[in-house]
C-alpha cells in the first residue's frame, strides 16, 4: 500500500466540515490517497487510533479519511462529495477517537445529510457572491 496527503480531498472535507460538521476539528483530520489496495468494494475508510493508545503516548485524537485512488477518483464529483460525507459521518461528536458504526452512517442518512450540505452551500456561495 501507498498512501500520498490528498490537498483537493482535504479542502473538500474542510469546507463540508465547516457548513455540517462543527465537531471536527480541522487541523486534525487528514485526507490521502490510497494505491494498492486489495480490499474488495471498498471506496474509503476512516481510521484513528484507540483511546488506551490516546493516553498512553499523550496525544489527542486525529482521524485519518483514507481514499482508494482506483475507486474513489472515478466517480462522480457528486457521488466522491457522498463518500467524503460518510466518511466524516463516521466521527462522533465528541471528537474522542471513536466512531460512529454504521447504523447512523447509512446510505439514507448520508443522503439526507449530502441534500443539507447542497443546500448550505448554494447560501454559502450566493453570500460570497453578493459580497464580492
Amino acid at each position: 500500500m501507498k498512501y500520498e496527503f490528498a490537498p483537493d480531498i482535504q479542502k473538500i472535507a474542510e469546507e463540508i466540515s465547516v457548513l455540517l460538521f462543527p465537531n471536527v476539528k480541522l487541523g486534525r483530520i487528514r485526507c490521502f490517497r490510497s494505491y494498492g489496495s486489495s480490499s474488495r468494494g471498498t471506496i474509503a475508510r476512516c481510521h484513528t487510533i484507540g483511546k488506551l493508545m490516546q493516553q498512553t503516548i499523550g496525544v489527542p485524537a486525529y482521524y485519518g479519511l483514507e481514499f482508494i485512488s482506483k475507486r474513489f477518483d472515478k466517480m462522480d464529483s457528486e457521488e466522491q462529495i457522498k463518500v467524503i460525507i460518510h466518511e466524516l459521518m463516521h466521527i462522533p461528536a465528541t471528537f474522542g477517537g471513536g466512531f460512529r458504526h454504521h447504523n447512523l452512517v447509512c446510505d439514507e442518512n448520508v443522503e439526507k445529510t449530502y441534500q443539507v450540505y447542497r443546500a448550505k452551500k448554494e447560501e454559502s456561495d450566493e453570500k460570497n457572491f453578493f459580497q464580492s
